[in-house]
């Protein structure tokens, strides 16, 4: 029988639906819960007698761990379940719900799905309205000249007795204003469309560095290399890169990852994974470098290298001492602000209070069906010391995604932005929530 590279997911994804504990998962089927933690997690490939094993212990067929025909099924409806307010004792029966009627099991994973892409649609959609100064600009723009046709028209309408010469004004007033209105309208479609299909030369050059980078899922191969020789003509044929700004921003990055990629050689890091896994903390101790070069390392892992060892897709936030943020890699489930700074209660700001002290925490995104991360932050002093002039500082937070969703005791509650937040209690609150009647 062969064996898929996600059985060790399906596995995991079958323990947690049934409430099972790893450790006692590993006892049942006579292996140790630190062997069993990389056949999860698909850094150990699983025999045959010890898959039927687990099968049997976890109550389903070995197909249905190596076959992923309804895992999408499962994870679906019991995400759907978990968001409704009403308690539902049956979770352990979604099994039997797929198998009976599995056409409206496949409805309830879609429209979770699709509600789930709606908010966040909203939430950026909600972020771009507050922050974006120049659609700010535009829609006053539109407004104005709205109100200057309205009000023009209204004096035409009201007074028969204008003059020839003044109705002539009018008139031309209004042609004037209908003008302004139409070319402001044109430049707003064409700004908002710009956004949505990635044109260049409109979008803030971090924007264009972003969209650069996510073409290639984030991982430059040219900073493996040797040398950066050619760099700044290979950066001159990026598509995304329209402007001087964003060109300039964009080779200070790649020397970035040029450095770190010289710190932690990519063959290197690998062998370091294999051995220590996703340990940020232990793996800047093996390679004896900065954490913060491991965090930045392991977030622009190359996607066939992350496939290999069967590593999760990990999210990036830097900022610096003003709390902005100057580059986000996101992440599944963990959305960034497009303007400004993020949630104070990131663990990417604490790290700002204590240089150079590592942190870890455990976060969950805010709502019932949040989320749940691993936070490795550090703050460290960038650029030669002066006594003249204080130290200036950059912090990293790297975010690896952790099983399960909804609130964990043990995870702090954050958002992205306070206007999308639906945690309403919460001390750091600056503004007042859209999700509130008065927000």
């Amino acid at each position: 029988m062969s064996r898929s590279a996600l059985t060790g997911t399906r596995i995991r994804a079958r323990r947690t639906l049934r409430g099972i504990r790893q450790t006692d998962l590993a006892r049942r089927v006579g292996v140790s819960p630190s062997y069993l933690n990389l056949i999860e997690h698909n850094r150990r490939k699983v025999s045959a007698p010890l898959l039927s094993a687990l099968a049997t212990a976890l109550g389903v067929s070995a197909d249905a761990l190596v076959e992923d025909s309804d895992a999408r099924l499962v994870e679906g409806a019991r995400a759907a379940a978990l968001r409704s307010d009403t308690d539902l004792g049956e979770l352990e029966r979604i099994d039997e719900l797929i198998g009976r009627f599995p056409g409206w099991a496949a409805v309830l994973a879609d429209t979770h799905a699709r509600v789930e892409r709606l908010e966040r649609v909203v939430e950026q959609l909600n972020d771009r309205m507050t922050h974006d100064p120049y659609l700010g600009d535009a829609l006053h723009e539109i407004i104005s000249a709205v109100t200057s046709v309205q009000s023009t028209a209204a004096i035409l309408n009201d007074d028969d007795a204008l003059a020839p010469e003044w109705q002539d004004r009018f008139h031309q007033n209004i042609l004037d204003d209908s003008g302004r209105l139409a070319e402001g309208a044109v430049a707003l479609v064409n700004y908002i469309d710009s956004a949505k299909t990635g044109e260049t030369g409109i979008a803030a050059p971090q924007e264009e560095v972003e969209a650069w980078l996510a073409r290639q899922e984030f991982h430059l191969d040219i900073a493996e290399r040797p040398s950066l020789d050619g760099a700044e003509a290979y950066l001159a044929t990026q598509v995304e890169l329209a402007s001087g700004a964003a060109r300039q921003l964009a080779a200070t990055w790649l020397a970035q990852m040029y450095a770190d990629a010289q710190a932690i050689p990519l063959r290197a890091l690998r062998d370091g994974l294999a051995e220590h896994g996703m340990a940020p903390d232990v793996l800047a101790a093996h390679f004896a470098c900065g954490l913060d070069v491991v965090l930045r390392r392991l977030a622009h892992l190359p996607p066939a290298f992350r496939t290999e060892l069967g590593l999760p897709v990990a999210g990036l936030a830097i900022c610096d001492m003003s709390g902005t943020l100057l580059f986000r890699r996101p992440v599944e489930g963990f959305p960034f602000p497009r303007f400004g700074g993020g949630c104070p209660l990131w663990p990417l700001y604490q790290a700002l209070r204590q240089p150079h002290m590592p942190l870890r925490t455990k976060l969950v995104t805010a709502g019932r069906m949040g989320r749940r991360f691993t936070a490795y932050a550090m703050a460290a002093v960038t650029g030669p010391a002066r006594l003249d002039a204080p130290p200036v500082l950059r912090a990293t937070m790297l975010l690896l995604p952790e099983e399960g969703q909804g609130p964990d005791s043990a995870a702090i509650a954050v958002g992205a932005s306070c206007r999308t937040c639906p945690q309403l209690d919460c001390a750091a609150r600056r503004e007042p929530s859209i999700l509130v009647a008065g927000g």
